[in-house]
């Protein structure tokens, strides 16, 4: 029996595997954007305190240096791999990718980190040690250190949603895979957030200082970066959107009235908060400011990073394996295969060496179990399964259907490929039928 490279699956109730991986990714951004913020603020703020002799900033930047450590690197030192135990469990193939393409890159991208892990504390513990033109040196590497670990780590998660070139398919090539329409305009979008992030924990730690002058002066100007990088955010989120792939351009058209909605009412909120800042800074205090980072995560980034996931749909990386794990067209230049056509002639159940025996044969008795197994395998990375789910509830979606009916719509639309955000799986008639037989028994 020829067997595909199919993993042991990985599902999580209610929440579905990917988007675990989404949640922890999420909270590692945080930290790690405001790493890389902070790493650009400072080199703004030491070059100020040594060009106009004032060492009360330095001591501004102590402070936020050991908030930066606490709150970006032991955060992002947990959740970093926390990525990675998540992401392999719930897309091997699509890790695999990643790493296969991009494994000299992610090893840079190391060395540069290290050195930014080494330069953060330093520039916390030598303040005041060493001689100040020193330290501003440092705190110049430790700033492109941390632009550099971006740059390297942009180009990997923009090739997840589109290589670089088509080229990439013919070469396999690592630089056509990382430079393409879409990786610039993400990387300064990131780039334009990381600011903001900057300047709004930075209010966290002038609202707290207790010389007062200093405390509205420093609490401006993080007002004023924070509106800076707002400005920045929204116009390179712009030319984002018209970097996207067509399959991503059907989904934005959906999500659109949405995002209008929310972005106005968003902007509205968080321009009038930078206003106050800039403009009548004694009433940004450490509570306002600390539970305006929480909305920042809340309302601001998950929602950003859980529209990037569900843009690049119905793929997971490179626009080659799908979100299911199958691998959809031919990579001449890594010796890959597609498998939708073995899929389509042997199912999940004659391809996977992950099914038990007593279930690669369909019965009467054991249908709704296989069925159940079956959608697990081709919808899970997607959708969660239990009525009422937390993302993308796939019962909520067919509620009322019967099983002839999510028959029909699978035979017609997932094994024709005519929904262009979700994997083409054509799968033989019986698989077919216990899917639908399962799904419509969860619908009751």
């Amino acid at each position: 029996m020829d067997h595909i490279g199919l993993f042991p699956l990985f599902y999580f109730p209610d929440i579905g595997s990917a988007w675990l991986m989404g949640i922890t990714g999420t909270i590692h951004i945080l930290a790690s954007h405001t790493s890389v913020g902070a790493a650009m603020l400072f080199a703004f703020l030491a070059h100020k305190a040594y060009r106009e002799d004032r060492p009360e900033l330095y001591e501004y930047m102590k402070k936020y240096g050991m908030f930066l450590l606490i709150f970006s690197y032991v955060i992002g030192s947990i959740t970093g791999p926390g990525i990675w135990y998540t992401a392999t469990a719930a897309s091997p193939r699509g890790i695999s990718a990643l790493i296969h393409n991009f494994v000299w890159v992610w090893a840079t991208e190391w060395v540069f980190f290290v050195y930014e892990v080494i330069g953060v504390f330093a520039l916390v513990y030598f303040i005041g040690k060493i001689d100040r033109k020193t330290h501003l040196k440092l705190t110049y590497t430790f700033a492109l250190a941390s632009v550099g670990t971006l740059m390297l780590i942009i180009g990997i998660i923009s090739f997840m949603m589109w290589p670089g070139t088509d080229a990439f398919y013919v070469t396999g090539s690592a630089s056509d895979a990382f430079f393409g329409l879409n990786t610039f305009p993400h990387m300064f979008l990131r780039i334009g957030f990381m600011i903001m992030m900057s300047g709004v924990i930075g209010m966290v730690i002038s609202s707290a200082l207790p010389d007062r002058e200093l405390r509205f002066e420093l609490t401006r100007k993080m007002g004023l970066v924070s509106m800076l990088g707002g400005f920045l955010t929204l116009f390179f989120f712009m030319w984002y959107i018209s970097t996207l792939p067509e399959s991503a351009e059907v989904l934005l058209d959906l999500y659109l009235p949405d995002i209008i909605a929310t972005r106005i009412g968003l902007m509205v909120a968080f321009s009038l908060y930078f206003a106050v800042a800039v403009f009548v800074p004694r009433l940004i205090n450490q509570p306002l400011a600390s539970v305006m980072v929480a909305v920042v995560l809340v309302v601001g980034l998950w929602p950003g990073e859980k529209l990037r996931e569900s843009l690049r749909k119905p793929y997971v990386a490179g626009r080659y394996i799908y979100s299911n794990q199958i691998i959809s067209r031919d990579v001449p230049g890594k010796g890959i295969k597609s498998e939708v056509e073995q899929l389509a002639q042997v199912g999940f159940l004659g391809a996977s060496p992950w099914i038990p025996d007593r279930l690669r044969t369909i019965t009467p008795e054991n249908r709704l179990e296989v069925g159940h197994l079956l959608t697990k395998r081709a919808c899970s990375n997607c959708h969660s399964l239990e009525k009422g789910g937390k993302f993308r509830p796939l019962m909520d979606k067919v509620a009322g259907w019967d099983a002839a009916t999510i028959k029909t719509f699978m035979q017609t639309s997932l094994a024709t490929g005519a929904i262009p955000y979700m994997p083409k799986i054509a799968l033989p008639e019986a698989e077919f039928d216990a899917m639908a037989a399962w799904i419509a028994t969860q619908n009751h």
